[in-house]
């Protein structure tokens, strides 16, 4: 089917109706530009348009499609000529039509498989719902430009694809629970507790703490040794607090502004804001805090950020003999021969291991809190 001969024919049957391309497209109901595109053979018309077409030209379909007038003698030679032709023709733009929707299909799943990763928070389970729609959306985009292979390649093609773009999109999920510290999206369980999240998936487990608070931290459990009933758990921000982050902060002497600042800065109440200052001469270090200190006392959390404080100024720095902690209204005075004479287990203390065992594992024991805290602050 030559387009440029049936668009010329189009063109010299117009001008002998003395039609402008205006008065042709408004009888058809298409614009200027669609018929200046026929006649310059760039397309060519809809079938449905062909015999209204035919019957403003004045033509027959069968001289359309053949591009000029037809003799008698040649016209049922030229009618089955462009039957075949017509066939072929409308064949070929179904394909690209299939083509076209087929990578519309794959490029609009492939975008909402990313957006929905970032488009819904970590704990809602519709980041993964969607992700996972966007592939199937991709697969029925990938179908139909595989239109034209057997039946059995396609479903192989489908089912590898989805398996790789679920790893994939796995993948970019746990990055994100790493560098952001965030639930995973993708869970085959999630359990609720008072404290904690607990969410489940083929490769590890990951435990939200202390959520919806200001120590909220993320344990991901790669080789699964824990539940939502025993995972150790910190009232703190162990990511921060913890002593895997603090044991750099470990240094002989105080009075290096530097060190002993990050170390305060990390260890909790500092949230709240607070200066410090260093005693020199007598090995003490004085924080004040910029908060009361009944305020943030609900469930003994006072009390155990400031015994928890106190221990890991004294093992990370060798030379402290005393911490004054300042509140609005009231002071509590600890000294090293106080926790060394009054915290049981205290000279164990050796390494993080040690330091896990006998100081974060402690402080959520209310009994041991009450029965040491008033020994060792004055």
């Amino acid at each position: 089917m030559n387009q440029e001969k049936i668009g010329k024919f189009i063109s010299d049957c117009r001008k002998k109706k003395k039609l402008t391309q205006s008065d042709l497209a408004e009888k058809l109901g298409v614009s200027d530009r669609t018929v200046g595109n026929w006649e310059n053979g760039r397309n060519m018309p809809d079938l449905s348009l062909f015999k209204p077409l035919c019957d403003e030209l004045d033509i027959t379909i069968n001289e359309l499609l053949s591009g000029e007038k037809l003799p008698k003698e040649k016209y049922q030679e030229k009618f089955e000529e462009n039957i075949i032709n017509t066939i072929d023709y409308s064949a070929k733009k179904l394909r690209i039509t299939n083509k076209m929707i087929g990578l519309i299909l794959l490029v609009v799943g492939i975008i909402m498989s990313l957006t929905a990763m970032t488009s819904f928070a970590s704990d809602s389970s519709w980041g993964s719902i969607y992700s996972v729609i966007g592939v199937i959306i991709s697969i029925v985009g990938i179908n139909k430009l595989l239109k034209k292979n057997k039946i059995t390649f396609k479903i192989i093609i489908s089912i590898i694809y989805f398996i790789v773009n679920l790893l994939l999109l796995m993948l970019i999920d746990y990055i994100s629970v790493v560098n952001l510290n965030q639930l995973p999206r993708f869970c085959t369980s999630k359990i609720w507790s008072d404290t904690a999240i607990e969410c489940t998936n083929p490769f590890y487990n990951a435990y939200l703490i202390n959520r919806d608070t200001a120590n909220e931290y993320l344990v991901i459990d790669k080789d699964k040794k824990y539940n939502i009933d025993n995972i150790p758990t910190s009232p703190f921000n162990r990511n921060k607090s913890g002593i895997e982050n603090i044991i750099k902060y470990k240094n002989k002497y105080v009075g290096n502004n530097s060190n002993d600042g990050n170390l305060i800065n990390n260890l909790p109440l500092s949230e709240y804001g607070y200066v410090f200052e260093i005693d020199s001469k007598n090995n003490g270090l004085i924080i004040d805090y910029h908060i009361t200190d009944w305020y943030i006392n609900e469930n003994y959390y006072l009390e155990k950020s400031l015994l928890y404080n106190s221990v890991s100024i004294f093992y990370l720095i060798d030379n402290v003999e005393y911490i004054k902690f300042n509140f609005s209204g009231k002071s509590y005075l600890v000294h090293r021969e106080d926790i060394i004479n009054n915290y049981s287990n205290y000279n164990k203390i050796k390494d993080k291991n040690t330091f896990t065992k006998y100081v974060e594992n402690k402080i959520n024991d209310i009994d041991f809190i009450n029965s040491i805290f008033n020994k060792v602050f004055r």
